[in-house]
């Protein structure tokens, strides 16, 4: 049996950020956890792993090298157009709620340049990727 995670990050406002994420995923606050340093939400279908998040006082000075993947298009075989409307209706939404897009990146393939994902930063400045 695989184990249960949750994946941790760093936040100067950890409810903010975990209301964005909440948001951006589908999730919901963690029944129960209540904690003014720190915010958790889950899966309300119980699937996905917990995140939750810690308040620090440092700010993001790199780009974290570990980060999540929003995939919005499902599993291939894709219909590379409908594919890019849903990768960019995703990114707007997450755009008015805090979220900035630092680029499109393009997969060259015999079909010629398709939208392959978007690089983003959520409201504290964590990459993150539309695909």
């Amino acid at each position: 049996m695989a184990m249960h995670w949750t994946l941790g990050g760093d936040a100067a406002d950890p409810h903010a950020l975990a209301a964005f994420w909440a948001d951006a995923l589908g999730y919901v606050p963690e029944p129960g956890y209540d904690d003014p340093d720190g915010a958790s939400i889950v899966d309300p279908d119980g699937v996905g792993p917990a995140v939750g998040f810690l308040r620090v006082p440092e700010p993001v000075t790199a780009k974290n090298r570990l980060h999540i993947d929003l995939r919005v298009a499902g599993e291939p075989p894709w219909d590379w157009a409908a594919r890019a409307d849903l990768i960019r209706a995703k990114v707007a939404d997450l755009v008015a709620r805090g979220a900035s897009v630092v680029r499109e990146e393009h997969y060259r393939d015999e079909r010629g340049s398709v939208l392959g994902h978007v690089v983003m930063l959520d409201p504290e400045g964590n990459v993150f990727c539309v695909a």
